[in-house]
């Protein structure tokens, strides 16, 4: 042992030693169990504090415990989830009547936005400056409409008429356009479509099969799944049709992913009731599965900086088809919070503003 490092371990050692008491009331049994396994399994002093660290010794577990009964970390003053969620919420049970809910980050202010109560609506989006919420809409038999409902005064406006069925719609980050999916009986085919912000000048932006779009941080290009070269996976397609490429090759991808602004991606993939989130590079490099096993997780959506995750799973009801939530992580994989707790499913969650 060097002199430097024996003398940083005599002045940790003395501290140690001074705030014993202090950190032992603070902390309760819990952190002199620690202490003392860590010192009877770790003779060396230095190696005895690497212990305490992996221990947990000087650590308490924050309010939010997550669902799975494990404790976190309180996180960094100021590190908290913010912006507004919206979600469907099947608060009548039956797919054919979703309605679309809002909450804030922390799950706090949670309430509905649409009011017609018979009649199925999903896939929302919150606008880039979070003023406004753009979802799906049952019409009539093979026609779902697109619209669009300005917070401020509840108002929703029909931007499309007839095209088909219409889910999944996302503003881009100029405002100008929307992305969504577009199926109709002639076709037979889930497609990636555009139309301008008013509804105008529908089009379709690549041949072949696509679902679940979403924009990339920059407006520039479109991510969405696809079957086109046999299994589900994700493929990336400039907004003008060009340079499509695939960016997966997950066993069972499913669709609805998520591109932050620290240009990660996420999704999830996995047999039924078995689901998984998992991240990686914009693109596709470094594919990793991502926070707590065993909670079916899917349908992920990143938070306005890039630090968070919101997603369904079924931690806590696993198994019952109406006990999916909404929950959120850090892209770590930790701090799992559960945000609703409803006798209904709660689904589809978009992070916005």
């Amino acid at each position: 042992m060097t002199r430097s490092r024996s003398r940083i371990y005599l002045a940790v050692g003395l501290l140690l030693v001074c705030g014993f008491v202090v950190v032992i009331g603070a902390l309760g049994l819990g952190a002199w169990d620690a202490l003392s396994g860590a010192m009877r399994t770790t003779p060396d002093f230095g190696r005895t504090l690497d212990a305490l660290i992996t221990a947990g010794a000087l650590s308490t577990s924050a309010p939010e415990a997550s669902a799975l009964g494990a404790t976190a970390t309180a996180p960094p003053a100021g590190d908290q989830p913010s912006g507004h969620i919206v979600l469907t919420c099947q608060i009548y049970k039956y797919q054919s009547s979703n309605q679309i809910c809002i909450m804030n980050a922390d799950g706090s202010g949670y309430r509905r936005l649409t009011t017609d109560d018979g009649i199925a609506h999903w896939y929302a989006a919150l606008a880039p400056d979070g003023r406004s919420v753009v979802y799906s809409q049952y019409r009539e038999d093979n026609v779902y409409e697109i619209y669009e409902l300005t917070l401020a005064d509840g108002v929703a406006r029909r931007l499309s008429d007839r095209l088909g069925t219409l889910t999944g719609p996302e503003i881009s980050p100029d405002g100008q356009s929307i992305v969504f999916m577009r199926w109709t009986p002639a076709s037979n085919q889930e497609q990636v479509w555009l139309m301008d912000r008013d509804g105008n000048h529908p089009r379709r932006v690549v041949a072949g099969t696509g679902w679940d779009p979403t924009w990339s941080p920059d407006g520039t290009r479109i991510l969405f799944a696809s079957d086109r070269d046999g299994s589900n996976q994700l493929y990336v397609v400039n907004a003008d049709g060009s340079a499509l490429r695939k960016i997966t090759s997950l066993p069972a991808l499913r669709g609805r992913s998520d591109w932050s602004p620290l240009n990660q991606i996420v999704t999830y993939s996995g047999a039924a009731w078995k689901r998984e989130l998992f991240l990686m590079n914009a693109d596709g490099s470094k594919v990793h599965q991502v926070g707590p096993p065993g909670g079916n997780s899917q349908g992920p959506t990143f938070s306005p900086d890039g630090l968070w995750i919101a997603f369904t799973a079924y931690f806590d009801r696993m198994n019952d088809e109406n006990g999916c939530e909404i929950y959120v992580i850090r892209t770590d994989g930790s701090d799992l919070r559960r945000l609703t707790n409803n006798d209904y499913c709660d689904y589809q969650p978009r992070w916005g503003p």
